[in-house]
């Protein structure tokens, strides 16, 4: 099937499944990709906490920052489902910079993100990403926003309002009343733009290569692995990733790397219309439609 059939189909698919979303996929050493609206922006939630992640390695490596400093953090104490890490936490903790990388990383941790986000603030890593020569990602805003949603408004029982609202007060600008899915307010990305930000992470760039070294293994102890992964990961390749949730979007970009020396770089966010907080079926589409893409390249 050639690469345009394979796109009508996999739109075709991905409309079928209550899904719209920004796929790109690229071979790291020929250039060679394939996408599904790959420049469409959305609010890229917690996919942000990459770039904070290299921004944050590049200001120790320049002796601005010291990995080892320990930070007092107040505890989140936030009971709604879905936070991890400190934000869950009910007393105080004395953690160092790089330990806060980790948990940033590793489990998606917004209160760390935030402790290092008052360190590097949004508006210094969009102005970094600039000077990498990175363009399509803007940080705006602290993680605690993502928390603040009309989610948390509505008992658990009743979440599913919160999706209505999300999926249908949109406007045809990608605007949002929720500030968070406002792409003019909210953190945002496309699948372009995080494709071109892994492959500067894994190939010569502006980014220090030890830094992006340690981007990388961060990327590697990523936990959260039920979205993506399980289609990408087996015994003879390695997958390395960040996810990204918020109300009805579901996002994760990584790489795959096989054992034969093929990588590829993968990037799927995407925005359900259907108004159900769990939904398996989604994560198994977006999953087998990045597949697709990928078995698309490795395979001409």
């Amino acid at each position: 099937m050639n690469a345009e059939a394979l796109v009508r189909a996999l739109r075709a698919e991905l409309d079928d499944g209550g899904l719209r979303g920004s796929f790109l996929v690229r071979d790291l050493h020929s250039g060679a990709e394939v996408g599904i609206e790959p420049d469409v922006e959305l609010p890229a939630a917690s996919l942000v906490k990459l770039p904070l992640a290299a921004v944050t390695l590049d200001r120790i490596r320049r002796g601005e920052l010291d990995g080892s400093t320990q930070l007092r953090l107040e505890p989140g104490r936030i009971t709604t489902p879905g936070p991890t890490g400190l934000s869950r936490f009910r007393h105080p903790a004395s953690i160092a910079v790089e330990d806060l990388l980790y948990l940033s990383m590793a489990i998606s941790d917004s209160v760390a993100s935030d402790a290092l986000f008052d360190l590097t603030p949004p508006a210094e890593v969009t102005r970094t990403l600039r000077d990498w020569d990175l363009h399509g990602i803007t940080v705006r805003h602290l993680l605690h926003e993502l928390t603040e949603t009309p989610s948390e408004r509505f008992h658990e029982a009743e979440a599913h309002l919160a999706h209505s609202l999300a999926i249908g007060a949109g406007t045809a600008g990608r605007g949002h009343p929720v500030a968070q899915l406002d792409v003019t307010r909210a953190n945002t990305g496309s699948a372009r733009a995080f494709v071109d930000l892994l492959q500067a992470l894994w190939t010569p760039s502006k980014i220090d290569r030890e830094v992006a070294g340690q981007v990388r293994e961060l990327m590697h102890h990523n936990l959260l692995r039920h979205r993506l992964a399980p289609d990408f990961s087996s015994d003879a390749s390695r997958w390395a990733s960040k996810t990204g949730t918020l109300l009805n979007l579901r996002h994760e970009v990584g790489v795959v790397e096989h054992a034969d020396g093929q990588a590829f770089a993968v990037a799927a966010l995407t925005e359900s219309s259907v108004p159900a907080v769990t939904q398996p079926e989604a994560e198994l589409l977006m999953a087998r439609v990045a597949r697709a893409l990928r078995d698309h390249l490795r395979h001409i």
